[in-house]
């Protein structure tokens, strides 16, 4: 993986600390082969590995400066300094006249660490949208940090001790969500925020956070005309000097960026998409469709049963944490056909549902949204009882379907939003041990989700939805999904939706503009009609699913992978024996769509504890 690791605070000589930072390093770039750039004073050291022009260091009388990623200076002086003496110097010399604006003058994709060796103190940032990620540990007046858990884990104070929360976490979320890491006494910074340290104290910030500006009075020609020149920027700048292609599952989001990607280069655009051969899960009719209409060099890739075997135990290698998105390998076998090509970036359509309002649920919580608009007498003493004590409700449609959509706008948001939720609908102590369980709190995941949705106080509903799945869904999910199957290809990824111009432009639209009554996405498919083909813009989301549900029970050696996991898994005592028998025995059997998810979570935590070798 390519990124960015160090320390500040610890160690004797700068000799040990150069040997000690190769060896934190190597992890970062065992996949993709990318060259480490190490620093190294007497008490701390940093180090990137990255292509070139991804990679960004710079030392100087004990002070140190390491960037990776794609990162904009924002103010136009600083933008021709850092042309002219790189962005590494630049950055060094913005932080000795003041620290604490360094973040707010960078844009793009990012992870940054500035340590100065001799005042004892640091800064660490990533970008406002958490593309690169950044793990940290203080320990005494030490600080670690680390862009993969991996790297951090390698230092002396690194400490691998699992936590038992965050595989509850895991299991519930199906991923780890920041800032709780895998690690106990590990924490990762959040989308937007840094951290400061100083002589062995630490503080942290949000230096950047979503802001709604929701503007009615906008013409739509003029904003359209805006959106498409922001669309173009954003693939542009994301393309860079790269031999580049582009993800195209045949959705809105893929398929605009494969078309502006031939209009912007000017030649038929490289796309890449996977198709199954189980009914349902097949799109590739809907690349084909974009292909054509595009003229795009399309390329599609078949994934099958044998291929999901070979690809698990790398899959859970590769992750730092335990990841339970069965698209991650989809994704994999994607990047790995567009790098065979000489593809050296891919381009991902990630993003637009976060920032136009494209899911499902957006809209169905506007419904339950309208049952608390009534007067409370109302619903409290006329509807409510008349429903739920009817004579005889359970037996009739429509009073069942009444009960179920009160039952539902009864729950808060956004716990309401975890109605469906898979443990939840298990029972937790139907899947955990007693003695997992009493070391954990239940509650901590829904906690967490209200924390994040409350951080947008004072937005609509929608809104608020919205930011709490750029966070959840998208930082958390998405992003590491792609980023880390990329990385597993030797493949670098960049997601033109995510630029800073693209996140300002969406934050001015009206609710209405994003979801126009059951319209996802309204704003975004007017602007693009015409442009992307009506088929398209009609469809059902789909995306890269997986039918590893489907395929257990026809595939003998997919089958017997998961199965020889999950026995494993029991030996941890984490998750009961008798709910696992039941799961592959009697579940996996009544519908094996449904109950296959979780099998492959637990199949996947039992692989990436053992790629690992951890313990519990």
């Amino acid at each position: 993986m390519s990124g960015v690791c160090g320390w500040i605070g610890y160690g004797a000589s700068a000799a040990d600390n150069g040997a000690l930072i190769a060896a934190m390093a190597a992890p970062l770039a065992r996949f993709d082969g990318a060259p480490v750039q190490p620093l190294h004073g007497s008490k701390s050291a940093a180090a990137v590995a990255a292509a070139a022009g991804s990679a960004h260091v710079y030392q100087r009388d004990g002070l140190m400066v390491a960037l990776w990623g794609d990162a904009r200076l924002t103010d136009a002086a600083l933008a021709r300094q850092g042309a002219a003496d790189g962005i590494a110097q630049t950055l060094a010399e913005a932080w000795r006249r003041d620290p604490d604006a360094v973040c707010t003058q960078l844009s793009g994709a990012f992870a940054l660490c500035i340590v100065d060796d001799g005042a004892g103190e640091a800064l660490l940032a990533i970008d406002r949208m958490g593309t690169h990620p950044m793990s940290y540990r203080v320990d005494g007046e030490a600080l670690l940090f680390a862009s993969s858990a991996d790297a951090l884990v390698r230092h002396p104070l690194g400490r691998a001790e699992i936590d038992r929360q965050a595989i509850y976490n895991y299991v519930y979320f199906h991923m780890v969500p920041a800032p709780r890491s895998i690690y106990r006494g590990q924490q990762r910074l959040l989308p937007g925020e840094c951290l400061r340290y100083s002589k062995g104290r630490i503080s942290k910030r949000q230096y950047w956070k979503m802001a709604f500006d929701p503007q009615p009075d906008q013409p739509f020609e003029a904003l359209r005309e805006e959106f498409l020149d922001v669309l173009k920027s954003s693939v542009r700048e994301a393309a860079g000097a790269s031999r580049v292609g582009a993800f195209l599952s045949g959705g809105t989001d893929s398929s605009t960026i494969a078309g502006i990607l031939t209009d912007v280069g000017g030649k038929p655009a490289d796309t890449y998409s996977i198709g199954f051969a189980a009914e349902g899960y097949d799109e590739t009719g809907y690349a084909r469709i974009a292909e054509r209409h595009f003229g795009t060099n399309h390329h599609a890739y078949y994934v099958t049963q044998d291929d999901v075997v070979a690809a698990i135990p790398q899959i859970a290698a590769v992750f730092d944490q335990p990841f339970g998105n069965a698209s991650a390998v989809p994704a994999f076998y994607c990047s790995r056909l567009a790098r065979a090509d000489g593809v050296t970036r891919m381009l991902g359509g990630d993003g637009g549902d976060e920032l136009f309002g494209g899911n499902e649920r957006y809209a169905k919580q506007q419904v339950f949204a309208r049952y608390h608009k009534l007067p409370g007498l109302l619903r409290k003493a006329l509807l409510e009882p008349a429903i739920f004590h009817f004579p005889g409700a359970k037996g009739i449609g429509l009073m069942r379907k009444a009960r179920s959509y009160i039952e539902q706008a009864s729950v808060p948001m956004p716990a309401r939003l975890e109605t469906y939720n898979l443990l939840g609908r298990y029972g937790p102590s139907q899947v955990f041990t007693d003695a997992f369980l009493a070391g954990v709190d239940v509650n901590d995941p829904l906690a967490a989700l209200a924390d994040t949705y409350g951080q947008q106080e004072g937005a609509s509903l929608l809104n608020r939805m919205l930011a709490l799945d750029m966070k959840v869904t998208l930082a958390d999910n998405d992003l590491p999904k792609v980023i880390k199957a990329c990385e597993l290809a030797g493949m670098e990824v960049a997601f033109p939706f995510l630029s800073d111009r693209m996140v300002e432009f969406s934050a001015r639209l009206t609710d209405k503009q994003k979801l126009n009554g059951n319209q996802l996405r309204y704003f975004f498919k007017e602007a693009l009609r015409g442009f992307l083909p009506d088929e398209i813009i009609t469809k059902q989301k789909h995306g890269f699913g997986l039918p590893f549900g489907v395929w257990l029970s026809d595939h003998p050696a997919l089958k017997q992978l998961a199965i020889d996991s999950l026995h494993d898994l029991k030996g941890r005592a984490i998750v009961r024996a008798d709910f696992i028998d039941a799961l592959v025995g009697q579940h996996l059997q009544e519908h094996a769509g449904y109950h296959g998810t979780m099998v492959w979570v637990l199949m996947m935590l039992e692989q990436w504890l053992k790629q690992h070798d951890s313990s519990v």
